[in-house]
């Protein structure tokens, strides 16, 4: 038998180069003129992308982990392997190292004070399939969060019956499951697919549905999604919802099968909305939650204030810090504090989950009244937690 642990993190890896780059006041078109020599300084390298970034930041809250991932038998997947072994002992046994694949990577370029740019090949990330991931390996845990599928070939073909497939063995054995998104590629294959069929092909089987706000949208509704573009310009769309459109994106989620909707609004925060039915809810496997909290409920978390690195992975640790709180089994107030908390302490470091420290740290912080930003999308006639959060 498998060994026990908290979190099975599946789903996009890759190896992370982030090179220093300083701005100067300088914008990306500056910084990226053809011909152009850019002096910069040391790189940091990392694993990177979703199973990666979540399942660090879990294990650095101090859950027990396995992450997932496919790599090839190159150079790049040497290095990637190597660095999640030095993150802590059992992180990479059941990782997949494929012969003659090629690994992915990425080149982030973030400088400070630029919504970050990224190079990336997906490499294996397309190959891989959900029979790669054992059965027994998937009981020996109480929650399977998988990452990034629309930058994964054989998850977002067929309507994402792959997928489907692999949380349909997961809930089998009463293991929760949990699904982080990215935005598809508009130019390339996943931009093509019908992502409404696919979100109600696969949210039936997700328990805890967890995509950042303005993706989603691009899924579900592309016109307003553009709409939403155009009026935000080169910043993030998503500091441009109001409650009335991110309650009606969560709702249209939450009809579609899953239980739990999580939606990261960027520095705006973090918006959490429940399913009103007690059989739903009942039915998330091991981590079900007590329906006296969690039922029909809703939430929106302010940012913390932070000192700001980079950016990357920031999504991830939010992520970590609400499914932590999920695995201890809290309510949705710590819940939603606990995801800006974490997402908070990600971005105080340039990489995507050093910054993330263990979870009594985090409490302590929160306890000290770590101070919020003020948030857009909080409406003003909603009530203040003693958490810090606000509900309706």
């Amino acid at each position: 038998m498998a060994k026990e642990i908290d979190a099975l993190v599946v789903g996009l890896l890759c190896l992370d180069i982030i090179p220093e780059i300083p701005t100067g006041g300088r914008s990306m078109a500056d910084l990226l003129l053809p011909g152009k020599l850019v002096d910069i300084g040391a790189a940091v390298m990392g694993t990177g992308g979703a199973a990666s970034n979540t399942g660090l930041a879990l294990h650095r809250l101090g859950f027990a982990v396995h992450i997932v991932g496919k790599v090839g038998d190159d150079v790049f997947g040497g290095v990637t392997v190597d660095l999640l072994k030095r993150q802590g002992s059992g992180l990479a046994d059941s990782m997949i190292v494929s012969k003659g694949d090629a690994s992915s990577y990425s080149i982030i370029i973030d400088p400070p004070g630029i919504d970050r740019m990224i190079l990336h090949d997906p490499a294996a990330n397309h190959t891989f399939r959900g029979d790669e991931v054992p059965d027994e390996t998937i009981a020996s845990a109480r929650l399977l969060h998988f990452g990034y599928p629309p930058l994964m070939r054989r998850f977002y073909e067929n309507d994402g019956e792959e997928l489907s497939r692999l949380f349909r063995r997961a809930r089998a054995t009463g293991v929760t499951t949990s699904l982080d998104m990215a935005r598809p590629d508009p130019d390339g294959p996943s931009g093509k697919i019908d992502w409404v069929r696919y979100c109600e092909t696969v949210l039936p089987d997700v328990d805890v549905f967890l995509p950042s706000a303005d993706e989603i949208l691009f899924m579900i509704d592309r016109p307003a999604f553009d709409a939403l573009q155009a009026e935000a310009g080169d910043a993030n769309p998503a500091a441009l919802m109001d409650i009335a459109t991110i309650r009606a994106v969560a709702d249209r989620l939450l009809a579609m099968g899953t239980a739990i909707v999580g939606l990261k609004l960027g520095d705006q925060g973090f918006y959490l909305k429940t399913t009103a039915d007690p059989r739903r809810l009942a039915a998330m496997g091991r981590l079900a939650p007590d329906a006296a909290s969690w039922l029909d409920t809703e939430r929106i978390a302010p940012c913390r204030l932070v000192e700001v690195a980079g950016t990357i992975g920031a999504g991830d640790c939010t992520i970590a810090g609400f499914l932590g709180s999920l695995l201890k089994g809290l309510g949705p107030d710590e819940a939603v504090a606990m995801a800006t908390a974490v997402g908070g302490a990600s971005v105080e470091a340039r990489d995507a989950y050093s910054g993330v420290t263990p979870w009594p740290r985090i409490v302590s912080r929160l306890e000290s009244g770590w101070p919020q930003r003020d948030s857009r999308a909080v409406p003003a006639s909603w009530r203040k937690t003693p958490a810090g959060n606000f509900r309706p």
